[in-house]
């Protein structure tokens, strides 16, 4: 196993299973800071306000003492801290420090609820729990965030199935590798930033996981020839002039980060193997952004491309100016660095910048399907599932001509209700929305005939039949509805409206004593 030496100054994780089991007796866990804070108090220390949680903490009780020492890292008496840690332990390992009478923590300790009820907690630099909040840059360029919004978006739309091994690349913190950790044989986690190693190894000891392969490096460098059946990746994808802050600017001009990373994830993956990450792109004059992005597909993956948002160059410049501190500096310095940004973005000839995520299949097909779509609604997390789902279907259709199409049973997937919009007391509505109220919550308008279609796919009929039984009702010539309908079931399919009977879905494979498997 490859592994990074303790970083000076920082904490050593020979106790922590004496450190977790005092967290756990004291309730220090999502559940129970929850119940002592209260939902408006727990909400903005999510968002890194303080204030009302210190309020929520003023007792001496043992939570009281955890949430001030390592969530608002206040100094709180050495008697109170002794009453809820193994005091000397903690500050033999450099969890801690003395501070005259009192004890300040060294590291933000976060609880962080697992996806089946787990305890966990993860290790930051302080200060740094949550990314984007306003200047986390303005404490060194090698600074390790905790949890935020784009950590828990890359958890929730990973796969999650038994495989024998998974890399997070750019670990962080360590939450993704700790996810994997639940489902992985073997975890590989690598970083250039060698602190972001060490938090790793602590996220991992504290929350009771298997250790991980730890590996110092930029991107797939430290890998040697080692290939994975997942990767996953949160990777430092801002578009910046220049690299000054380690944890977010990719160091490479423009969004060449992400497009190498996505690049030469391919050669990394086990046939039928997953890559999944969150990237910037950038929108270019005279290119569309699908296109583009198509281009960075490497061959024999299969790709889902999900744009979630876009700004225009000033939005962006402006948010991560913020993230960086910028905004707090001196006026004149603050302007330069806002055209600096400016510049590189018009060199670039790029008009805005999109954020989503992108997940690669192995798959080996010579006729690979690359969707690349928009899709800025919410959505219902986790998605693992349903970008397992996706893929599935993408083989069918692949391997289904409109005469096996036609032959085939569907069912309509659950939860899908049926909309439609027109003028009051019109007869006929101006159109038919089908909406999901699961994963991915799509709405697509359809015909008479495609609501009718879908409405009474149940499994019983083959879709001929079906058509046949409507082509009677409407009085339309059935070969001609045949032959004009299949490019509507491709989409109802291949957007999840309708399931194929006969459908083989790989988690139905798995024998269900097998471990990792997620209910």
């Amino acid at each position: 196993m490859s592994t990074t030496s303790p970083a000076a100054g920082l904490p050593v994780s020979d106790h922590s299973p004496r450190l977790r089991e005092a967290l756990l007796a004291a309730a220090f866990t999502a559940d129970g800071l929850l119940d002592l804070l209260g939902a408006p108090a727990y909400a903005a220390l999510a968002r890194s306000e303080t204030v009302p949680a210190l309020r929520a903490t003023d007792g001496d009780g043992v939570l009281d003492t955890l949430v001030r020492l390592f969530l608002l890292q206040r100094p709180v008496p050495q008697e109170q801290v002794r009453a809820a840690l193994p005091l000397e332990e903690c500050l033999a390992d450099g969890w801690v420090v003395r501070d005259g009478d009192d004890v300040q923590a060294t590291v933000d300790v976060r609880p962080y609820g697992g996806p089946e009820g787990q305890d966990w907690f993860i290790v930051s630099d302080l200060g740094c729990a949550v990314g984007g909040s306003g200047g986390a840059g303005g404490q060194g360029e090698g600074v390790v965030l905790g949890v935020g919004g784009a950590s828990t978006t890359l958890a929730g739309i990973t796969v999650r199935m038994p495989v024998s091994s998974a890399l997070d690349l750019g670990t962080g913190s360590g939450i993704q590798a700790l996810h994997a950790a639940q489902h992985a044989t073997r975890v590989t986690a690598t970083d250039l930033n060698p602190r972001a190693l060490h938090f790793t190894r602590l996220t991992l000891a504290l929350s009771g996981a298997p250790e991980a392969d730890l590996r110092e490096g930029s991107l797939f460098d430290p890998l040697g020839d080692d290939t994975y059946d997942l990767i996953v990746s949160n990777p430092p994808f801002v578009i910046s002039p220049g690299a000054r802050l380690t944890y977010r600017d990719g160091g490479m001009g423009g969004d060449d980060l992400c497009r190498s990373l996505v690049q030469q994830a391919g050669a990394r993956l086990n046939d039928g193997g997953y890559a999944q990450f969150l990237a910037n792109w950038q929108h270019v004059e005279g290119e569309e952004w699908q296109d583009r992005l198509r281009t960075w597909v490497p061959r024999g993956c299969d790709a889902w491309i999900v744009q979630r948002e876009v700004q225009d160059v000033t939005q962006y410049a402006e948010l991560w100016l913020r993230d960086g501190g910028d905004h707090r500096s001196d006026p004149t310095e603050y302007a330069a660095r806002y055209d600096a940004w400016l510049d590189e973005f018009e060199a670039r000839k790029t008009k805005a910048v999109g954020f989503g995520w992108i997940t690669l299949r192995k798959s080996g097909s010579e006729r690979p399907s690359i969707v690349a779509e928009e899709w800025p609604h919410p959505v219902e997390q986790p998605l693992g599932e349903s970008v397992r789902a996706h893929f599935a279907r993408q083989d069918y259709l692949r391997t289904h001509d409109d005469a096996a199409l036609l032959a085939d049973h569907f069912r309509l997937a659950p939860e899908v209700v049926q909309e439609q919009v027109g003028l009051p007391g019109a007869e006929d509505p101006e159109h038919v929305v089908l909406r999901q109220n699961r994963g991915m919550r799509r709405a697509t308008k359809v015909d008479t005939v495609g609501a009718g279609f879908a409405g009474v796919c149940d499994g019983s009929l083959s879709a001929g039949r079906i058509l046949d039984a409507i082509a009677q009702l409407i009085d339309e010539d059935p070969v001609l509805l045949r032959d004009r309908t299949p490019q509507a079931i491709r989409l109802l399919v291949g957007e999840g409206f309708l399931t194929p009977v006969d459908l083989v879905d790989p988690v139905d494979l798995l024998e269900p004593s097998e471990p990792g498997r997620e209910g």
